[in-house]
């Protein structure tokens, strides 16, 4: 059980039905499709839809209590007793019973954001700490002004440990999750491109990711990229952690080593750690969840064991096999300039291929820089790549710029997917490795499917 609707009455006060009987609410919804068991119903209301006009279907599915817009007549086929809170917006409602019932359970709570790496990160420090306390999560990347609620809303009342992600397009986003949450400790992983369209700059999207200090406890911690000269502003602040791999940082990531399934990194306390993911930049993530396991006094042999054993949130670096015994890295979530260099750099840096082959499409938001940003993504691409091929309107960038620059390697643009995975066949060999990645949208997961070994 989360709470009653008398504990809920008690907050919202304008209510009909029998609140006051002290209803369990073990779940709270917005999607009326799902069945639930005792759930409170919570209807948003959208550009394109109303979620008030599926409170029949909530209803049969196991809601036995709901918010309503007080400006919106009660449903006539309603049980009497059934309990209406009236409020006069039902997204803001939502916000407000996640942020009292965050003080009501009062875990500790870690909030991360960041351009690139938030999920992953969030999905380390997940592990490091549930090692040592009973620890809820993001799921996916329930990260916005409805997701984070909403994963607050779904904590077990015994949970220790909350850690949330927290993303956003927009200035403001973050400061109104920051004052939902709450953080006891902030995580920044880094600043890059992503939301440039919207932010304007990079300098502009730093703001942005520091609106989460708004809501932060007074003593709270925060743990970030020190090596990012636009948080350079913050690191005389005594509530700051630096971690990077340049030798000013509190902690010093040092001596990365990318192995086929794993990579190994040393810290500044000298102690070697191993993690079950791919890349320099996985190391620095890492050293954010082992900075903050030592701050929560969780032992380093509990947090070196959860970092070999790490189970990651899907289409992140995931390698598997394909036809032929070709590996695949299906990279397909999202991308940003920053992500799909870093991603390169770690197919550079991976052995025992004959041949490194890249499958890049658009990335998304970013405005009247896309041109120059995806043009900048060539920079990393060498004669360690043996093939490069792109799909995508401003994807073509990143080929014609390696094409001019780097004439050894085969690089090639497709306008159908159908010729880019007919191209693809003369590399599905087990000697070969396969990246794809691209912003969601383009949905490279597809791509990825088609020559992937069925489960």
């Amino acid at each position: 059980m989360l709470f009653t609707t008398e504990w809920l009455s008690e907050l919202f006060v304008d209510f009909q039905g029998a609140a006051g009987d002290s209803i369990p609410l073990e779940q709270v919804t917005t999607d009326s499709r799902v069945e639930t068991k005792k759930s409170l119903f919570i209807p948003l209301v959208g550009d394109n839809f109303d979620g008030h006009d599926y409170i029949k279907q909530a209803f049969d599915n196991g809601a036995v209590a709901a918010f309503w817009d007080k400006q919106k007549e009660r449903p006539h086929f309603l049980p009497t007793d059934f309990p209406i809170f009236y409020v006069t917006d039902t997204l803001k409602a939502l916000q407000l019973l996640a942020s009292v019932y965050r003080d009501k359970v009062d875990p500790i709570v870690v909030g991360v954001t960041g351009s690139n790496g938030k999920t992953t990160t969030k999905d380390i420090v997940s592990a490091v700490v549930k090692t040592s306390y009973k620890t809820h999560h993001t799921i996916g990347n329930f990260n916005n002004q409805i997701g984070l609620p909403l994963t607050i809303l779904s904590m077990p009342a015994n949970t220790e440990m909350l850690v949330l992600e927290m993303g956003m397009n927009h200035f403001g986003e973050i400061e109104q999750l920051s004052n939902i949450a709450k953080p006891d400790y902030a995580i920044i992983t880094n600043i890059g491109e992503s939301h440039i369209e919207y932010l304007g700059s990079r300098e502009g999207i730093a703001e942005a990711k520091l609106e989460i200090l708004v809501g932060m406890k007074p003593n709270g911690q925060i743990i970030i990229d020190g090596d990012e000269k636009l948080l350079e502003k913050i690191h005389n602040n005594d509530q700051v952690i630096t971690c990077g791999f340049n030798a000013n940082n509190n902690v010093i990531v040092s001596q990365p080593k990318v192995m086929q399934e794993y990579t190994s990194f040393h810290l500044s306390d000298h102690e070697e750690y191993t993690i079950s993911l791919l890349g320099k930049h996985n190391a620095l993530n890492a050293s954010f969840a082992i900075t903050l396991g030592e701050r929560l006094g969780i032992n380093k042999v509990e947090i070196k064991k959860a970092l070999k054993s790490l189970k990651l949130t899907s289409m992140r670096f995931e390698l598997v096999k394909g036809i032929n015994g070709v590996s695949i890295i299906n990279d397909a979530y999202n991308a940003s300039p920053t992500s799909m260099r870093a991603s390169i750099e770690v197919v550079k840096q991976m052995k025992g291929f004959k041949q490194k082959v890249l499958v890049l499409g658009d990335i998304f938001e970013l405005g009247n820089y896309a041109k120059e940003l995806h043009q900048s993504v060539a920079e990393a691409i060498d004669e360690e790549i043996a093939v490069l091929f792109t799909y995508g309107e401003h994807a073509k960038e990143i080929s014609t710029t390696v094409k001019e620059h780097q004439k050894k390697i085969i690089s090639r643009h497709f306008d159908a997917r159908e010729q880019l995975l007919q191209a693809l066949q003369p590399y599905l060999s087990n000697d070969v490795l396969l990246l794809f990645k691209a912003s969601r949208g383009m949905q490279f997961e597809k791509l990825a499917e088609k020559i992937k070994l069925p489960l």
